[in-house]
């Protein structure tokens, strides 16, 4: 009997532990124009990821201008990736590309981000399927990337990416929840094992 109630309450833990992905609500999934167009939500209020500097995944060479790359999420979404380490259906993040400035006011050192938008590309997982979306400035819409004109973009994502075709070894808030719950991709840890051989390797003479 002690043993019974023992499996019992194991798997009762075990059961409440794993929590369902929380739903995007209806306020925050994606939302679309007649001719397909991605309408653009106020991604200031979303969930702030990360902020990068010149980044790049081609051969490195200096930037003909700086420019800062802001990553931003639906709340849902976050919440939802905090609980399972995947991205649920109705995920949208905004990469934010502003221009870096210096002097500004007061700063004499370092860069400061631009008042103006450069542009918008966002990640839309929707409908089952990841799709990529470029807003031009200004504009309240963004347009879908056709995966045959952006081949490298979706490319480079499918090969590359830490979770669900994202970036999420860029966004230190949640590198450590996917590797908790052990949801890196094959392919990741496939980079991350080439990365830890060659940094091992002793310097050529």
């Amino acid at each position: 009997m002690l043993k019974q109630l023992a499996l019992t309450s194991s798997v009762l833990l075990a059961t409440l532990s794993i929590r369902p992905a929380i739903k995007v609500p209806k306020a925050e999934v994606p939302k679309y124009t007649a001719d397909g167009s991605l309408i653009v939500p106020n991604y200031h209020e979303w969930i702030f990821l990360s902020s990068g500097i010149d980044m790049s995944y081609a051969t490195p060479k200096d930037p003909d201008h700086h420019m800062f790359n802001n990553v931003f999420v639906n709340p849902a979404a976050y919440h939802s990736f905090l609980t399972t380490g995947h991205w649920p259906e109705g995920t949208m993040l905004m990469l934010e590309n502003r221009a870096a400035e210096s002097p500004v006011s007061i700063n004499k050192r370092g860069h400061t981000q631009s008042a103006e938008v450069m542009g918008n590309e966002l990640h839309v997982f929707d409908h089952g399927k990841w799709l990529f979306y470029d807003q031009d400035a200004g504009s309240p819409t963004a347009k879908v990337i056709d995966a045959a004109s952006a081949t490298s973009c979706f490319s480079c994502h499918e090969a590359h990416a830490a979770v669900d075709t994202t970036f999420v070894q860029f966004y230190p808030t949640l590198y450590s929840v996917a590797k908790d719950k052990n949801t890196f991709s094959a392919s990741y840890l496939k980079d991350e094992a080439a990365h830890a051989a060659k940094s091992s390797e002793p310097p050529s003479k």
